[in-house]
């Protein structure tokens, strides 16, 4: 089982939980089963094509999905994901 950290403007969607522990192969797998435990929330990470959206970031241990395989990057007992809105802002 991963836990999941849920950001802050996520959890209107999550009753207010920072964090869920959710069983998956994958971060695929596991994006889907956040929505039957949260509806709603696939929409906020993923776009119209199903591809985690540009301005969220997913971590799997401290790195990057980009970095690793996507979607399809494999989850093990005991690994932390981190839900990351991009944050714009300047001067």
């Amino acid at each position: 089982m991963a836990t999941v950290r849920i950001p802050t403007p996520l959890r209107k969607l999550s009753a207010d939980r920072d964090e869920l522990d959710i069983s998956a192969a994958n971060v695929s797998e596991m994006i889907e089963k956040l929505e039957q435990e949260c509806p709603g929330i696939k929409d906020r990470i993923c776009d119209e094509n199903g591809e985690v959206r540009r301005f969220i970031n997913l971590y799997v241990n401290n790195e990057d999905i980009r970095f690793l395989d996507g979607k399809d990057t494999k989850l093990e007992d005991n690994d932390s994901v981190s839900i990351i809105p991009a944050i714009a802002g300047g001067i």
